[in-house]
């Protein structure tokens, strides 16, 4: 084997054990998340506001991250219990673009400031995003 793709080889496992342990526990967080915080509990936040609910969809949506399947039935839920489109789908968006949870494990892998970064656009445009789709919609 060439001796630079041995190198690389044993570079790349070594980072990978490095980074393990992170994974796992931010693969836990994930799952605790999604197990302790009650689909209910997102309707007694809200309050009717579009701005307002629309960044508070956007910030739970970035603590309880998830994959767009769960979000989607999750977010049919809360349109059930009377949560605004626009609430919902910030917090869709949020969902799947922003990662608080995975946040430590995204700063070992790319770096704190990509990371950093990455995380508050998302946040941002998770927001706008959903402004635009519901206005587009007619929704409001």
């Amino acid at each position: 084997m060439n001796e630079k793709i041995r190198k690389s080889l044993e570079k790349t496992g070594n980072a990978f054990k490095q980074s393990m342990p992170v994974l796992l526990l931010v693969l836990l967080l994930v799952s605790l998340a999604g197990t302790a915080i009650p689909k209910s509990f997102y309707s007694l936040l809200f309050t009717g506001n579009i701005f307002i609910d629309s960044m508070i969809g956007a910030f739970f949506g970035s603590i309880a991250a998830g994959n767009p399947l769960t979000s989607y039935i999750i977010g049919g839920e809360l349109v059930r219990q009377g949560i605004s489109l626009i609430a919902v789908t910030s917090f869709i968006v949020a969902w799947t673009t922003v990662g608080i949870i995975q946040l430590p494990a995204e700063i070992l892998m790319l770096g704190k400031r990509f990371a950093l970064a990455r995380n508050i656009v998302s946040f941002f445009l998770a927001v706008i995003i959903a402004v635009l789709t519901v206005l587009t919609l007619g929704m409001i």
